[in-house]
């Protein structure tokens, strides 16, 4: 785990450092039957628990949250001691980016944090819901003037926290906002070994760039047909 821990680690000279983790078949989906389990592996999730054991925070969509059942994140032993010698707290915050709050609040992200749950809202959301989620335990994080979220006043917002590690899961929704808002660093991407036809999502949807952003290889790993690749945006590529 250590190992896999240095690949992963952030960038040491970077106070904000958004990365993403996403997985997508050979033919471009990142589902199947709206979840992203089916096309994973054992080895994608060890990846995906050791980002999360690295991060200060992970960011996420609200239509993720409610089609993956999200929970917690935990507290792991094996990240112990690295993320109190970080000055971390044991496990990573859960950031739900949403603009209505359509959320349960009655389910363990909200009733089981070992830290509070963030809401990551805009000045504009419904007041009743903000309410409701403060009532929850939840803590609102305000990041748009409107009730839609600015995914650059985000990640400013998450930073003034002392959230600088951030990593975000998804979905290709809340993606697509970041890499049109240009503020993605890192893209870390499993291409899993399947074939899945239909009409499933990618891992980034919304509207296209203009110009396409060019990320740069920093590294590639291999296990059982799974690739893990680490991507980073074209301004740290020569770093």
């Amino acid at each position: 785990m250590d190992e896999l821990a240095d690949a992963y680690a952030y960038p040491a000279d970077r106070d904000v450092w958004l990365r993403a983790n996403m997985v997508s078949t050979l033919d471009g989906a990142a589902q199947h039957d709206g979840r992203s389990q089916p096309i994973s592996s054992a080895a994608d999730m060890r990846v995906f628990g050791t980002l999360r054991g690295l991060a200060d925070v992970v960011v996420v969509g609200a239509e993720t949250v409610r089609q993956e059942g999200y929970r917690p994140a935990r507290a792991r032993e094996a990240f112990a001691a690295r993320r109190a010698a970080d000055g971390q707290a044991p496990a990573p915050a859960v950031a739900v980016v949403s603009a209505g709050l359509d959320l349960d609040f009655s389910s363990p992200l909200f009733t089981e944090p070992s830290v509070p749950t963030l809401l990551v809202t805009g000045a504009g959301a419904p007041a009743d819901r903000v309410a409701a989620a403060r009532a929850a335990g939840a803590e609102i994080v305000i990041a748009g003037d409107g009730a839609a979220v600015d995914p650059a006043r985000a990640v400013r917002a998450l930073a003034e926290r002392g959230l600088r590690r951030l990593l975000t899961e998804g979905g290709p929704r809340l993606l697509g906002q970041f890499v049109a808002a240009r503020v993605l660093d890192e893209l870390c991407l499993t291409v899993s070994p399947m074939l899945t036809a239909g009409d499933a999502q990618r891992i980034a949807g919304g509207p296209a760039l203009t110009v396409p952003e060019r990320f740069a290889l920093r590294s590639l790993l291999e296990e059982d047909g799974f690739l893990f690749a680490r991507y980073h945006q074209g301004r740290h590529s020569a770093e």
